[in-house]
């Protein structure tokens, strides 16, 4: 956000614009320059950009910059002066604002948790020992698109079965609240009908009498639907049922191991001991997993060998069992991590394959199935008074 302060620059008030995520950052820039603030206003804009920092953008150009033999310093300063008044800007001010006092990058972006995560800084940090830092930021990026990569696997695999369930949801709502009303009419005048078209009428008629009221009721219980789905409490109850379900919980554990994998990977290249980046990884699994990875990590720090530890907890499969042993004799675990994550990768895909094409027959069925039994409702009186003539 930018900020127009007023501040006292020896002895003299004057006016300037300083971009600030927020207020308490504006007054640590501000003393930062010597200056006294005395008072400052938020502007505000309208932009189409996004305002999230893009990290991964970030990484790839500072990548190219830093492989064209830029500094660091240099890099930053060429991605700030390309960027415009947002958070990107703010971001890579405050990074240059802390090479310029001599702080070291892992230290600059620790003081920012907010936009890099643990593991992007812990991958800096084990750089800044061996002095590459363009090939560690280079394994993070692979890490980062890898993950990317099976989140949009199950975000696609999601969207069929939302537009089926949003389109079928749209028309039963337009057959009860209008196909039906207008249809009933028909009925309205005769005697002696069949119990369908009686039923047919008492809803005409009720949508007639309080249509507005029952369409309110049901938009309101959606929204109260999305609105409780969006509580974490309520979130997390569905995932523990859901994973519940048979097969999808070795499938959720398969894709917490791609990601406990693939992090010790890249701590591992990166320089970091084995305890340490299971240690770190270890955040990453689910609170079960977790306890058995803390037993695990209990019995390697004592001396005993990781190919040997994580199978006896469960932490592998039967693939990756295999290839920590022939990494771990051949002293490249960090490769036989990453090779043990790519199975995994294609075990997952798989499972989003088998679950997408189960699930949107039985959807197609189901909405099918509703809106067949309306239409069946809506003609079956005219057969029955046709039979009966």
């Amino acid at each position: 956000m930018r900020y127009k302060v007023k501040v006292l620059a020896q002895g003299q008030l004057q006016e300037r614009d300083v971009d600030a995520p927020d207020e308490n950052d504006l007054r640590r820039q501000v003393v930062a320059q010597g200056l006294q603030l005395v008072g400052w206003k938020a502007q505000k804009q309208f932009s189409l950009r996004k305002t999230e920092f893009g990290i991964s953008l970030f990484t790839q150009e500072l990548i190219a910059l830093l492989e064209a033999g830029l500094t660091l310093v240099e890099g930053v300063e060429t991605l700030k002066d390309k960027s415009a008044h947002d958070t990107n800007r703010i971001v890579l001010g405050r990074i240059e604002e802390g090479l310029y006092q001599g702080l070291t990058f892992s230290r600059v972006l620790s003081q920012m948790p907010e936009y890099f995560p643990p593991l992007y800084i812990a991958t800096v940090s084990s750089a800044e020992q061996t002095g590459h830092l363009a090939d560690a930021l280079k394994r993070y990026h692979h890490y980062d698109s890898r993950l990317g990569i099976v989140k949009k696997k199950v975000m696609s695999a999601m969207i069929y079965p939302l537009v089926i369930i949003s389109t079928g949801a749209g028309i039963i709502l337009f057959l009860l609240f209008w196909v039906i009303p207008k249809f009933s009419q028909i009925y309205a005048s005769m005697k002696n009908i069949p119990f369908s078209a009686e039923v047919m009428l008492w809803w005409g008629e009720l949508v007639q009498a309080h249509g507005m009221v029952m369409f309110i009721g049901i938009v309101g219980t959606i929204a109260g639907i999305v609105f409780f789905l969006r509580t974490e409490a309520v979130r997390e109850k569905i995932k523990e049922v859901f994973w519940r379900l048979p097969r999808l919980g070795e499938y959720q554990r398969i894709f917490a191991l791609t990601r406990f994998y693939r992090t010790t990977s890249l701590l591992l290249a990166g320089g970091v001991s084995v305890v340490g980046a299971m240690e770190m990884a270890e955040q990453l699994l689910a609170p079960k997993m977790r306890v058995q990875m803390a037993k695990a990590l209990t019995d390697i720090r004592s001396g005993q060998s990781v190919s040997a530890t994580l199978p006896r907890y469960g932490m592998t499969t039967s693939v990756s069992e295999r290839l920590l042993r022939v990494g771990e004799e051949g002293g490249d675990l960090s490769a036989m991590f990453e090779r043990s994550a790519q199975f995994c990768d294609e075990e997952v895909d798989r499972a989003i394959d088998l679950v997408t094409k189960l699930v949107e027959p039985i959807l197609m069925l189901v909405v099918g199935a509703l809106v067949g039994v309306i239409v069946f409702l809506l003609y079956m009186p005219i057969f029955q008074l046709a039979g009966n003539v």
